[in-house]
């Protein structure tokens, strides 16, 4: 049994309905429900402001929150009122996804050594995730949450939110909707599920799904861990199962 075995389980932004429904959280039905709710409310919030996201390297002297602070400054005197640019994303030590309005990643580009910022590269998004421009998706996602049977996890699951492990199905409930508006604490949640004395062996990861980017972020996290990881697509064993 395979979550007999599994010691934890995590899940990239939307990624977390999957680690539920893998932890016997989530019905299957009721997450994807939840997932279309979600998706629908935050492209809707993303159309609302011209914004986006974009994905930073940086050296180890670059200052996300200084230069995130100038482009809302930036913002500011371009006549826009309450300007938002932050981080949304932590990825791996040195790289970080940066989310607000155009304007202010426009900025962030065009400064880009000033910052210490070695590559910078627009992601092909429709809006700022994971900041508070996403707010207006948070109530219709906090209702069809509130209509799902939530279970406590059979294993560890951890939130992008805080990087540590849900409690019980409330928890569940609230964290879910915080992660709309809150970035994805992704490399700290990394450093959570891999945490161990010094001479434990590291479990095997797998990957599940396409692409294997989670598995380069964990190689620059833990490259220990990294070398019992392995990449499961989906999709190509269910091509294999009907052939």
């Amino acid at each position: 049994q395979v979550v007999g075995r599994c010691v934890a389980a995590a899940g990239y932004s939307v990624g977390e309905f999957a680690a539920l429904v893998f932890a016997g959280a989530l019905d299957f039905a009721e997450a994807l429900h939840a997932v279309k709710v979600r998706a629908e409310a935050m492209q809707k919030a993303a159309e609302a402001v011209p914004s986006g996201m974009l994905s930073v390297i940086g050296r180890r002297q670059a200052n996300y929150k200084f230069a995130c602070l100038e482009a809302r400054k930036h913002c500011e005197s371009l006549g826009i009122e309450n300007p938002v640019c932050t981080v949304s994303n932590y990825l791996f030590p040195d790289s970080r996804v940066i989310a607000g309005h155009s304007q202010a990643l426009e900025f962030l580009q065009e400064n880009a050594q000033k910052y210490y910022f070695t590559r910078t590269k627009m992601l092909p998004v429709s809006g700022a995730f994971h900041t508070r421009l996403m707010e207006p998706a948070v109530e219709p996602l906090a209702e069809v949450l509130k209509s799902i049977k939530i279970q406590k996890p059979l294993i560890c699951v951890y939130s992008n939110v805080d990087g540590k492990k849900y409690m019980h199905s409330n928890h569940i409930r609230k964290l879910l909707v915080k992660q709309v508006v809150s970035p994805v604490l992704w490399e700290q949640t990394m450093h959570s599920v891999y945490e161990r004395k010094q001479g434990t062996d590291f479990p095997y990861t797998y990957e599940v799904g396409p692409g294997n980017q989670l598995g380069v972020i964990l190689r620059k996290c833990n490259l220990k861990a990294w070398k019992q990881y392995k990449h499961v697509d989906a999709l190509e064993d269910k091509e294999v199962a009907e052939t």
